[in-house]
């Protein structure tokens, strides 16, 4: 893939020493931390390596990356690993997509608790799955599945939703067969809906008697508990978002799909288009007029505040699991469900390979895997770098 023209450590340098220096009143010492770590990722501040080729011997220095879980350039090597890991998770049978959305009324609350508010909705969408696809009604199946959090849509506007991505069946409660879902069919979205929408209220309410949300700025009303059950009425007015895909051709292609959403941050560098006069334009999906691209242009300033809107609290886990993929009893039901699912599937097993991961680089000249011969701190990757250009006086 050929180099963006703009990246995210050039948008941050355009904002200049003004906007961390108090310009911004909104601005955390965390925002801070994530921004620098991204200005400074892959740059000789944070020290690098010299890797040389396994075949060609071909040498060559690197500098490391910051590793945030914030950052464009940070990601796709995380994404690898998760998906190899997942790969031998992997159930012969359809796969199904279901989104969970918040109402654009909690948006400002969930900005001000993401802690709560984020973890609030990973379980009562994984309570409301469970629930209904235990229901005989419907399914009458213990499913499994995984969720990712997104915070964002294509505008860099707050949007938090969740991603479930479930196999199209499940174990018996006696775990005795497997039960799959009708061709075509997992579970009814307004059923999915109206639970969803009563046990994410529900759980507001705990938190609000349990004083564990902060209210600040215009919300500060919403700390009387006749303001807020008010607010609370009122979001029962309307249906709440739950948006369910066909199901997947196959395991490997539902992998496959779900790589472009595991580890993705609110934009990448390749959306963005242009930084000038002080304006970053990039390209942004209109999914409201058949998924039309357009260009949008913002201020420096309005983007890197969009942006940090995306970021999250320390140690927020943004990938969780439930039902038979959970930790705990994922060693106990996922090989029961392998030997449960009929041999005469037309979906053939998934198979994963027993090779190691490609190298995270590979050499330029013969595309041979690239070993580490020396760690470069700081201060040394200084002293190799070649001496500034001399500039001779006419």
């Amino acid at each position: 893939m050929p180099q963006p023209p703009v990246e995210m450590a050039d948008i941050i340098r355009a904002a200049g020493a003004a906007f961390f220096d108090g310009g911004c009143k909104w601005l955390t010492w965390f925002h801070v931390k994530v921004l620098t770590a991204i200005l400074y990722c892959r740059t000789a501040v944070l020290g690098g390596h010299v890797d040389a080729c396994s075949r060609c011997g071909y040498q060559a220095i690197s500098y490391n990356s910051c590793r945030n879980r914030h950052c464009p350039k940070c990601q796709a090597n995380a994404r690898d690993r998760w998906l190899d890991a997942r790969c031998r998770d992997l159930l012969p049978v359809p796969y199904v997509h279901v989104v969970f959305t918040l109402p654009h009324q909690l948006a400002p609350l969930a900005l001000q608790n993401k802690r709560e508010i984020y973890g609030l909705l990973f379980r009562a969408s994984a309570e409301t799955l469970l629930q209904v696809a235990r229901d005989p009604k419907h399914l009458g199946a213990e499913i499994g599945f995984f969720s990712i959090l997104h915070t964002w849509n294509q505008q860099l506007l707050h949007h938090p939703h969740v991603h479930c991505v479930v196999p199209a069946g499940g174990l018996s409660p006696d775990h005795s067969r497997w039960i799959p879902a009708a061709n075509n069919f997992f579970l009814p979205v307004k059923v999915l809906s109206r639970v969803f929408r009563g046990k994410f209220v529900a759980g507001l309410r705990i938190l609000h008697a349990e004083h564990k949300l902060g209210f600040h700025g215009k919300l500060i009303p919403l700390q009387s508990p006749k303001a807020f059950s008010a607010m609370l009425r009122d979001l029962f007015r309307t249906d709440w978002v739950v948006y369910s895909k066909r199901p997947f051709r196959s395991a490997e292609h539902a992998l496959h799909y779900l790589g472009c959403y595991t580890h993705r941050i609110a934009i990448s560098n390749h959306r963005l288009v242009s930084l000038e006069e002080g304006r970053i334009t990039f390209r942004w999906r209109d999914s409201a007029h058949k998924n039309k691209k357009r260009i949008m242009s913002l201020t420096v300033e309005e983007f890197l505040r969009r942006f940090l809107l995306h970021v999250l609290p320390r140690r927020f886990v943004r990938i969780r699991y439930f039902g038979f993929f959970a930790h705990r009893r994922r060693a106990e039901c996922v090989p029961l469900c392998f030997e449960l699912l009929p041999t005469s599937s037309s979906l053939p097993r998934p198979t994963c390979s027993a090779a190691p991961l490609r190298p995270m680089w590979q050499c330029p000249k013969c595309g041979g895997p690239m070993v580490l011969l020396e760690r470069l701190t700081p201060v040394q990757l200084r002293l190799r770098s070649p001496p500034p250009p001399v500039i001779q006086q006419s």
